[in-house]
């Protein structure tokens, strides 16, 4: 059974909780990568984009509010700019 990464939810609360977590994730893929289900960047990122799209009735699904503010912008950003950042 794959592991699921932990439920960032309620820890995630600030751009330090975030930048934590993205770490903890790369950290979680150097030891067990070829455990996750999308262990390739494309299939990761494709996942990605489901799991977005499916969201709302994701969320729905577990009798849950999707995030009324979430910066979707700014998660875009964050993952363009990953695609040149040093």
């Amino acid at each position: 059974m794959v592991q699921l990464p932990p439920n960032p939810e309620d820890a995630v609360t600030s751009r330090e909780d975030l930048v934590a977590f993205i770490a903890h994730l790369r950290d979680d893929f150097a030891e067990r990568g070829e455990q996750w289900e999308n262990p390739t960047l494309d299939c990761f990122l494709e996942a990605l984009a489901a799991w977005i799209d499916a969201s709302p009735n994701l969320y729905k699904n577990f009798q849950r509010e999707m995030p009324p503010h979430g910066d979707w912008a700014f998660f875009a950003r964050a993952l363009g700019a990953a695609v040149v950042y040093e």
